[in-house]
C-alpha cells in the first residue's frame, strides 16, 4: 500500500530513540521492483542508526548491492532484528553493534568488529 504524504497520521512515542515497529502505518524501507547491479560486490559498510528509518533503507539497498553490513544503533533490538533479516533476505550478512555512539572506544570497537 503506498500512502501519500497527506495521509500520513502523526507520530508520537514517549522514548528517543522512537521504535519504528511501533509506528503505525509502517516506513517503506525496500523497492522489491529494485534490482541491485553488484556495484558494492563483498564491500562491508557500517551503518550508525541503521536498525531504522533512512539508516535501514540504506541498509537495505547496500545489500541489494552485493555489501555486507553491520549497524550500529542504540537499544532497539527488535528493529535491529528486523532490518538484520531484510538484508539476510538479499544472502548478505548483517552483524548487529548495539552501543552508544557518544563512546568513543566503542565506536573503535565498533570499526575493528567489521
Amino acid at each position: 500500500m503506498t500512502i501519500t504524504p497527506n495521509q500520513i497520521p502523526a507520530q508520537s512515542q514517549d522514548r528517543t530513540p522512537a521504535l519504528e515497529n511501533e509506528m503505525t502505518p509502517r516506513p517503506e524501507y525496500d523497492n522489491p521492483n529494485y534490482k541491485g547491479s553488484g556495484k558494492l560486490k563483498d564491500k562491508v559498510a557500517l551503518i550508525t542508526g541503521g536498525d531504522s528509518g533512512i539508516g535501514r533503507s540504506v541498509a537495505v539497498f547496500y545489500a541489494k548491492e552485493g555489501a555486507d553490513v553491520a549497524i550500529v544503533y542504540y537499544d532497539e533490538h527488535d528493529d535491529a532484528k528486523e532490518t538484520q533479516k531484510a538484508v539476510e533476505k538479499y544472502g548478505r550478512r548483517c552483524i548487529l553493534l548495539p552501543g552508544d555512539i557518544r563512546n568513543e572506544s566503542f565506536c573503535h570497537g565498533a570499526v575493528r568488529k567489521t
